[in-house]
């Protein structure tokens, strides 16, 4: 009895640590300050570390946001100490894998990271650098990455040759090292990107050639005017860089060199963008939007399209879904998300969504009022569905207490053979309890980061219920590792 409640206690730390490190980024959120969120990770981090190392490297292979990713990355190469031998090999494989997953700022902050540590052992070096052999391009990271790409090759020794790098074009030898450590020194570069930078200083035209952070630089150098330089770069302008330039380059023709297409860009960000346009635009442009929302949805679902029969969804746009100065409307975007999410895993005609405003256009949601979560489940219960799915950050107030209440006798008198299935997912994390804020005791809860991950988190969040033991979560996890090697192995991880 006394293993079977050790394990249960092993489960909830496990499940801790997950929820934080899905939602928090230790930046601030409406109800703590940033300070709070680092103090709660850098505890969360050490103690799991620490107690469950083998289950502290697996995270890597879940959908741990790219903050904490980095960070467990970082905690794993500098505790190499405390590792087995095998323990050792499964987390190097890991770390390859994620690595090859994060952006490359990310990767190249973590080797100042590392360095700022003074880590810089063999297993180390080994790591960071594969993944720079790994890097389509050393020219273009030398230009835009250029004091990470110095930081890696003066820390940790890592050669700048023609063997590093799988481009098209790669650097001649030794161009990269004079580049970085010796400019001035060569006439001209061989690589074309690193002629340009050189260019730019003085020549307007290379300017153009150029990534656009790097470009943007040079372009305020020359007194180029704003909308003649994001006209002409657009054609070198990242999917995301469109998107944040769309609207300062206006919605009409005048900003057509920089429209991005909608439907292919990811569920939250494309969300995000939503919410970020004023009431008007969004009526002007519901047809683009709705259809690019269901078409980032569908992709999101994937096989399980049409697949979670009858839904019914509780989706919080009270105030506090307004997030943040640093995530602004973060909150609300996931549960905007998760609208369009659910419409398309549930069976057609099959799905009804209840927002806790009593709003009935999910399009024109905006975060304003008090959070009725207990009106809007006995709402949703109504609609006698097989799955509940309930986005919020649990600040249940108007009246407090009461979606827990409903869903407890829900659970204990009406549903005993809990014909309906009931999930919270929570995007924000709580500092001071830490971990994400539960409506009750018997509703499953995970914290989401990313609408598009909520298919995996529903899946997950059946281990927060506290019936589910050490054993079944590292099966679980051992699955989710076996997969996520395979695609990284197979060159699917990019």
């Amino acid at each position: 009895m006394t293993e079977t409640y050790a394990d249960l206690i092993a489960a909830e730390d496990v499940l801790l640590f997950v929820n934080a490190a899905v939602t928090s980024t230790g930046q601030r959120e409406f109800r703590s300050q940033a300070y709070q969120q680092r103090l709660s990770l850098d505890f969360l981090h050490e103690y799991v570390r620490v107690n469950y190392r083998t289950v502290y490297a697996a995270s890597l292979a879940l959908d741990i946001n790219d903050h904490n990713a980095a960070r467990v990355v970082e905690q794993l190469l500098r505790t190499a100490g405390e590792a087995s031998g095998e323990q050792k090999r499964t987390e190097g494989r890991l770390i390859a894998a994620r690595l090859a997953r994060l952006p490359p700022q990310r990767v190249y902050r973590l080797f100042r990271a590392l360095r700022a540590a003074k880590v810089g052992n063999r297993r180390t070096r080994a790591i960071l650098r594969d993944w720079l052999a790994a890097r389509p391009d050393l020219g273009h990271d030398a230009v835009k990455y250029r004091a990470g790409l110095k930081t890696a090759a003066r820390h940790f020794h890592l050669p700048l040759t023609t063997a590093t790098g799988t481009g098209t074009a790669p650097p001649a030898a030794g161009e990269l090292g004079d580049f970085l450590f010796k400019p001035g020194v060569r006439p001209r570069y061989e690589h074309p990107l690193l002629d340009a930078y050189r260019r730019a200083h003085y020549e307007q035209g290379a300017v153009y050639e150029l990534p656009f952070t790097v470009a943007e630089g040079f372009a305020a150098k020359h007194g180029v005017a704003r909308e003649a330089f994001v006209e002409r770069i657009a054609p070198r302008m990242t999917r995301l860089e469109r998107l944040r330039t769309q609207r300062e380059a206006g919605a009409d023709g005048a900003g057509a060199a920089v429209r991005t297409d909608l439907s292919v860009m990811p569920l939250t960000r494309l969300a995000l963008y939503a919410l970020s346009l004023t009431t008007e635009e969004r009526v002007r442009r519901r047809a683009e939007l709705t259809g690019a929302l269901r078409s980032a949805a569908r992709r999101a679902a994937g096989p399980y399209a049409g697949t979670w029969g009858r839904v019914a969804a509780v989706l919080d746009d009270s105030y506090s879904a307004s997030g943040s100065g640093v995530k602004r409307r973060r909150p609300l975007a996931v549960a905007l998300g998760g609208h369009f999410l659910l419409e398309a895993l549930a069976a057609p005609g099959a799905y009804g969504a209840w927002w806790t405003s009593s709003r009935k256009d999910p399009l024109l949601v905006r975060p304003y009022g008090p959070t009725p979560l207990g009106m809007r489940v006995i709402d949703a219960l109504e609609y006698a569905p097989e799955r509940l799915v309930v986005v919020s950050d649990g600040w249940d107030n108007a009246p407090p207490g009461l979606a827990g209440e409903v869903l407890r006798v829900w659970r204990t008198r009406l549903d005993r053979e809990r014909r309906t299935t009931v999930v919270h997912l929570n995007p924000v994390y709580d500092a001071d309890g830490f971990d994400v804020r539960r409506l009750a005791a018997s509703v499953p809860t995970a914290g989401i980061r990313d609408a598009e991950d909520l298919p995996a988190l529903v899946e997950i969040a059946q281990f927060a219920e506290g019936r589910t033991g050490l054993a079944e979560l590292q099966a679980y996890l051992d699955r989710r590792i076996e997969s996520f090697l395979r695609t990284y192995e197979r060159g699917g991880a990019t």
